[in-house]
């Protein structure tokens, strides 16, 4: 084996070698993985839905018999703090708990049955059923800063299992001996369960070409990926570019606006700045949902709410960024916008002589500068923040009016605020995936009614979300039948209604 065809694992806070040589997958053994998934593809998605559930659960219960030491090479590959890991793996296990009981309930499949009326005049009517069907393989790439709960048992993969889908995950190249890890619990969980060998697989690679060769892989139905702009943007673009086009799934990132409203800047200014601060800079601001741009009124209020924030961020402490990699270009963009003109450094958090550190960081601009400088309007992945103090209430809907696609957006206000900002709710709902009020944007709880996604650039299906149930919705198909012989139905249509589902029959949801 080439040297190139090996790669290594390295600890952020040291840049040291770990244990583990890791090489890529050949494009022949990729073939023969995707072989597999297509087979286990034709008796996988006609499991029962309490036999994938089980199956789910299965998955969960092996990672936590995984124990720490699971947790404890994380950490090594990371840096992120064992607590933070601790919290991250009862996350992931829940998610899979999570789309356990909603398979097991059932009702998901949105079954539709319109009975037929033989007599109806002029024309009659045939029996018409309909559900949603898995798609097929599905290709996962795993995330860099959530390397259990968006890596290899993260959400795509629990939601596209869930769908009836076999999934062949391709793990990110910063934490491989973690992703290898975890595959062995859906092994172990595989051979309890008696699901067909294919149903998952990891495939591992550092190069850009592995990836490509997946994505054209011409078994492969669909694709979810969490990562850069860059990264979402080329798969999308070779996922249509193949003689069957395919839908990616691709999360890319989001500055998260933040609106900061007149009256609760003067009543609650210090407050918010502080809670701010600590957005920021949380998981080293490595999150997706990390609060990049603010705007706020300028006023006497304004001064104290940015005084406020600059103390804080001046008191934060610097932290290890996940790859050597996402440092230097965290780093990087600081310097590029400190070089443009009229911005001005508001605070910048302590120094460290650690490897692949990041300061927190917040600039403040006018709302003419921002305006005049779309760069100051793109995610910069750590914790920096651009602050923009705008004139005018017309400015900030101006701004809002101009915003591209975002996961989240923020309003703090009060209720005598909300009344007099009414139309910025309205421009928000077009521009984000998830509005918040009086909070911050860090945090994203996995349930039925939350979306973790956004219009584009933030991800490429501003229909769907990454987190939550709704999930599931993207790895599968409506599919209708009609005049069917009742014994060639799915258990879902049947008359006898044999999984207790929710249904609309004749219009009327029913079990």
């Amino acid at each position: 084996m080439s040297e190139t065809q090996k790669f290594y694992a390295f600890n952020p806070s040291n840049n040291q070698k770990l244990e583990g040589e890791f090489s890529n997958t050949t494009k022949e053994a990729l073939n023969d993985v995707v072989a597999q998934a297509v087979t286990a593809f034709d008796s996988y998605r006609k499991k029962d839905k309490n036999s994938i559930a089980d199956f789910l659960e299965k998955i969960g219960e092996e990672i936590l018999n995984l124990g720490d030491a699971l947790l404890e090479r994380c950490h090594l590959e990371t840096a992120l703090p064992m607590a933070r890991l601790q919290g991250e793996r009862g996350r992931t296990v829940g998610q899979l708990k999570l789309f356990a009981d909603f398979v097991r309930e059932g009702s998901w499949v949105d079954a539709k049955i319109e009975t037929a009326q033989p007599e109806r005049s002029p024309l009659p009517k045939s029996d018409i059923r309909q559900m949603l069907v898995p798609i097929g393989p599905v290709a996962v790439f795993g995330a860099s800063n959530f390397p259990l709960a968006f890596s290899v048992a993260g959400g795509d993969t629990a939601s596209a299992l869930a769908a009836g889908c076999p999934v062949i995950f391709k793990g990110h190249p910063a934490h491989p001996g973690t992703s290898a890890m975890v595959a062995t619990a859906f092994e172990k969980a595989i051979e309890k369960c008696g699901m067909p060998k294919g149903t998952f697989a990891l495939v591992q690679g550092n190069t850009n070409e592995f990836g490509a060769n997946l994505v054209q892989h011409s078994a492969i139905k669909a694709v979810g990926f969490t990562g850069s702009f860059a990264g979402g943007k080329a798969l999308f673009d070779l996922a249509n570019a193949r003689p069957e086009p395919i839908p990616v799934f691709a999360e890319m990132g989001s500055t998260n606006p933040v609106f900061i409203l007149p009256e609760i800047l003067k009543q609650k200014g210090r407050v918010i700045a502080a809670g701010m601060a600590v957005s920021i800079a949380q998981g080293v601001g490595q999150f997706c949902t990390n609060p990049g741009l603010a705007f706020v009124e300028k006023s006497e209020a304004t001064s104290v709410f940015s005084t406020t924030l600059a103390q804080k961020i001046n008191e934060t402490a610097a932290g290890t960024m996940l790859t050597a990699g996402i440092s230097k270009n965290y780093n990087k963009n600081i310097e590029n916008t400190l070089a443009l003109e009229n911005v001005s450094l508001l605070a910048k958090g302590q120094s460290s002589d650690l490897s692949n550190t990041a300061q927190a960081t917040v600039f403040k601009v006018s709302m003419q500068t921002y305006t005049e400088n779309a760069v100051l309007a793109e995610e910069n992945f750590g914790p920096s923040q651009v602050l923009v103090e705008a004139n005018t209430k017309a400015e900030v809907l101006e701004a809002a009016r101009n915003l591209e696609g975002h996961l989240t957006a923020t309003i703090h206000g009060t209720p005598a605020d909300f009344e007099n900002y009414k139309e910025l709710f309205s421009i928000l709902e077009l521009k984000v995936g998830r509005i918040l009020v009086n909070g911050f944007p860090t945090g994203v709880e996995v349930c039925h009614a939350m979306v973790h996604g956004g219009p584009y650039p933030s991800t490429t299906a501003p229909q769907t979300t990454s987190v939550g149930t709704l999930a599931i919705k993207r790895f599968v198909r409506p599919v209708c039948y009609q005049d069917y012989p009742s014994f060639l139905l799915p258990e879902a249509l049947k008359d006898e209604n044999p999984y207790s589902i929710w249904r609309l029959v004749d219009g009327v949801f029913t079990k």
